[in-house]
């Protein structure tokens, strides 16, 4: 039966995704001690650092606005695919980058999102293709030799934090609805392009969407961090519009190797009354080619 369905997908009668059983996830979620949150097809486990107390320009910052790690996978196609990125110390770099190399998992980046942070902060995006369970175990090999939290993760009880502005306001600023995840106001937004890497498309929830968060600061003002992401026509605009509306950029690299088109994410930072900064947000949205809202 197997012969026959490689043969069927090999002339072109059946899909290798048709051929590819689904994985097993109960078996990822043992592997990473947790549940993912599943968007579509996409199951993306996070790895927030509630252990790290870090600050930025007096503000300390929580795990939802600039410490939330995650890996995540994409079943469709003739392999899964895992994308990630993993927050980590300077100390845990290497260790971790050694481990994953070591059991066949691409490192893609490595760099910052924040400037100023104390303790510093860095990134490490990862990619692969392979059976989830697999490489899930790989991943939390990698993510022992740091001090991430790996035991189940608990979420918050009852409402979330009351944010302390008007998110309604910033919403409508922004033209996007949000979600008050533990205190933190935050928003995904496709892009318009389909993205595609290693022959596959990559969903928003793989990471090619973009990240807008917003932590309340106290009377009514908010600090936001995240990434817009990029065509490279679209760069120097994004840029542009971002400094003409006092929005920091901290950062412009790439998180892929091999994406069609070519993206560029641009990570940002400002502490200010809300919707001001949703209105300098709107800006850069703007400059971007993003999904239509209906």
């Amino acid at each position: 039966m197997k012969k026959a369905l490689a043969a069927l997908a090999t002339l072109g009668l059946l899909s290798p995704a048709a051929v590819m059983a689904e994985p097993d996830w109960s078996q990822v979620d043992a592997a990473f001690g947790r549940k993912a949150a599943i968007v579509g097809t996409v199951h993306k486990y996070g790895f927030p650092r509630a252990d790290l107390h870090v600050t930025l320009d007096g503000v300390s910052v929580k795990p939802g606005l600039a410490l939330g790690g995650w890996v995540a996978f994409e079943p469709a196609g003739h392999a899964p695919m895992m994308m990630g990125d993993l927050v980590l110390t300077e100390t845990e770099i290497n260790p971790v980058m050694k481990s994953l190399l070591a059991n066949g998992v691409q490192v893609t980046g490595v760099h910052n999102h924040l400037l100023r942070a104390s303790p510093a902060t860095f990134y490490m995006h990862v990619s692969a293709n392979g059976d989830p369970a697999k490489l899930a175990t790989v991943v939390r090999e990698a993510l022992a030799e740091t001090k991430t939290p790996l035991g189940p993760s608990t979420a918050a009880a009852g409402e979330p934090p009351k944010l302390g502005f008007d998110a309604a306001q910033v919403e409508e600023a922004l033209g996007v609805q949000g979600k008050n995840n533990g205190g933190i106001l935050q928003f995904s937004i496709p892009k318009a392009e389909q993205i595609r890497a290693g022959g596959m498309t990559v969903p928003p929830a793989m990471g090619t969407a973009i990240a807008i968060n917003f932590e309340p600061t106290g009377e009514g003002k908010a600090a936001i961090s995240g990434d817009f992401v990029a065509t490279a026509k679209e760069v120097e605009p994004l840029l542009s519009a971002l400094a003409t509306n006092g929005i920091e950029v901290t950062a412009l690299h790439n998180h892929m190797l091999d994406d069609e088109p070519r993206l560029f994410f641009v990570h940002f930072w400002a502490n200010d009354d809300a919707v001001k900064l949703a209105r300098a947000l709107r800006a850069g949205l703007d400059a971007v080619h993003i999904e239509a809202r209906s």
